[in-house]
C-alpha cells in the first residue's frame, strides 16, 4: 500500500496484540520467546504503518490485569518493555516516529519508567506516526482517574459541574488531544475488548483475526485498512 491518504480516512488503528504465548507453546518455545517474536512484529508493523501515512498506531502491552499473571512471566515482560523502549527509542528516532506512553507509568519499577521517559523526551519532536504503547492500562482505571481529576477541580472550583461533558472527559484521558481509534484490530482469534480503550472505542470499527500476533504482517495490515473502507460508518446515524 503506497500512500493510505489516497485510499482512506483511517488515521487511529488500535491493536490487541493477542496470540504470542500460544505462538510460542505451538513451537515448544519458551514464552519469553513469544513475546519476543510480538515486540519484533509490532516493531515491523508500526514502521509500515508510518511509511503508508497511518497517524497513530495504539498497542495494548501490559494491561492491569497482566500482573495475575507467574512472577516469572511478569518479570520477563518488565524487562522485555525496557529493553524494547532502550532499543526502539534509537532506531524509531531516525524513521521520524513519536512515542507515547499510556498508562499508570508511576507503579512500574523505576528502571522502566527511566526508559519511558527517556523514549518519550528522544522521540517528543518526532512528527511522523505517533505510537502509544499501552503499558499498565486498564480502561476502566482511566475513567476512574479522569472522573476524579474532574472531581477535583469541581471540588476547587476550577469548574462548575454543569461544565462536565464528553470533551471534558476526553481531555482527561490518555489519549488527551487524539482523535479516537477508527479501527481496532485483536489477533488470535478472541473477540472480547479487555479492558482496552472502552471509552475511546465506542463508535470504532472491530476486526478480529484469527492469526497469533507474532505472524500478523504488513499484508495483514494492508487487508484490515481494506475491510475498514468497505464499511459505512454512521457514528448512530440512520
Amino acid at each position: 500500500m503506497e500512500n493510505l491518504s489516497e485510499i482512506s480516512d483511517i488515521k487511529h488503528i488500535a491493536i490487541i496484540m493477542d496470540g504470542n504465548r500460544r505462538w510460542a507453546k505451538q513451537r515448544n518455545l519458551d514464552k519469553k520467546i513469544g513475546h519476543k517474536e510480538g515486540a519484533n512484529t509490532l516493531e515491523n508493523i508500526v514502521k509500515y504503518g508510518n511509511k503508508i501515512g497511518l497517524k497513530y498506531i495504539t498497542a495494548y502491552a501490559f494491561s492491569t490485569e497482566n500482573w495475575k499473571r507467574s512472577e516469572e512471566e511478569v518479570g520477563a515482560l518488565m524487562l522485555l518493555l525496557q529493553t524494547y523502549l532502550d532499543d526502539f527509542a534509537k532506531r524509531v528516532d531516525t524513521e521520524n516516529v513519536k512515542i507515547n506512553i499510556i498508562g499508570d507509568i508511576e507503579k512500574l519499577n523505576k528502571r522502566l519508567q527511566k526508559s519511558i521517559h527517556n523514549a518519550m523526551e528522544k522521540t517528543k519532536n518526532n512528527t511522523g506516526i505517533t505510537f502509544n504503547i499501552a503499558i499498565n492500562y486498564g480502561g476502566r482505571d482511566e475513567i476512574v482517574k479522569a472522573v476524579t481529576n474532574i472531581a477535583k477541580d469541581v471540588k476547587e472550583n476550577k469548574i462548575k459541574v454543569e461544565d462536565i461533558n464528553e470533551q471534558l472527559i476526553s481531555d482527561n484521558l490518555y489519549t488527551k488531544g487524539m482523535p479516537d481509534p477508527d479501527l481496532l484490530i485483536r489477533t488470535s482469534g478472541e473477540m472480547r475488548l479487555s479492558n482496552f480503550l472502552p471509552w475511546q472505542l465506542v463508535y470504532s470499527e472491530f476486526l478480529f483475526i484469527d492469526k497469533l500476533w507474532p505472524d500478523f504482517t504488513p499484508e495483514d495490515l494492508d487487508n484490515a485498512i481494506m475491510e475498514y473502507n468497505k464499511r459505512n460508518r454512521k457514528f448512530g446515524a440512520k
